[in-house]
């Protein structure tokens, strides 16, 4: 079965929790996960595939984190036409309108959003919030 890519960016580390739960979840549909930090990877390396994930918390004003996962994103979105992408990420206040920007942004340059909408969970994920990442993984394997 294909490999997954999980992408994310992490300050805190809740959303990396999100991520290698997310990784366990691909792992265990039967897929092979590879989560790795923004920095880790280039757009080449994820530019071709079918399915992956990108995470990254809220920032500021509700926006993505500016000096990694931004740049990344933005030189991915010409390529996520026909993807589909499992959008996810941790906040701490405000209502979630990162994530409804950034599900609108890659939906408006052709992807196809995971359940039509980004997996989001507010502080450190307990363990429903693991186990909804996990589910979120095998749907990504699903659709590999």
């Amino acid at each position: 079965m294909a490999e997954i890519k999980v992408i994310y960016w992490s300050q805190s580390g809740n959303t990396q929790a999100m991520a290698e739960a997310i990784g366990r979840g691909i792992e265990s549909a039967g897929a092979t996960a590879k989560v790795s930090f923004v920095t880790e990877v280039s757009v080449n390396d994820v530019k071709d595939d079918k399915v992956f994930a990108l995470g990254c918390p809220a920032m500021g004003a509700e926006v993505l984190e500016e000096a990694d996962m931004e740049p990344f994103v933005a030189e991915l979105e010409s390529y996520v036409s026909g993807k589909t992408i499992g959008l996810f990420g941790s906040y701490g206040w405000g209502d979630g309108e990162w994530m409804r920007d950034w599900v609108d942004r890659m939906s408006a340059a052709g992807a196809t959003i995971l359940n039509g909408e980004g997996l989001m969970c507010n502080e450190t994920p307990d363990d429903g919030a693991l186990a909804e990442c996990e589910e979120f993984g095998k749907q990504l394997a699903a659709n590999a």
